[in-house]
């Protein structure tokens, strides 16, 4: 398929582009993300490698929408980090938290 990225025309298809990430680690993930077989790339990453050319010369939406055409499936932003349990804000098993200890000197901290 005809994609244009950063103003130039490139025939890419999605095995073409499953042959180019492959073995490619994926870097951490900041923005717009593209799932390529199993693993999830950041955007521009995934432009410099199936391109050949350096992510400031195009957009991680040039990318999205190319992939996206393609059939990859794409995300607009990072996963969320899970949820912090209760016990890991309040302080759990072991931690200082204010139990009213007295020290050397008597005084309770």
């Amino acid at each position: 398929m005809r994609c244009v990225i950063a103003r130039y025309p490139f025939d890419l298809t999605k095995n073409g582009v499953l042959d180019s990430m492959k073995g490619v680690t994926p870097e951490p993930i900041t923005g717009e993300s593209v799932t390529i077989g199993r693993r999830r790339y950041p955007a521009k990453q995934v432009g410099e490698v199936v391109t050949r050319q350096d992510r400031r010369d195009f957009t991680s939406g040039e990318v999205v929408r190319a992939m996206t055409r393609l059939g990859f499936t794409c995300h607009s932003t990072p996963e969320p980090e899970p949820p912090a349990s209760p016990q890991d804000l309040l302080g759990g098993p072991g931690t200082a938290t204010g139990t009213g200890t007295a020290g050397q000197d008597g005084v309770t901290w």
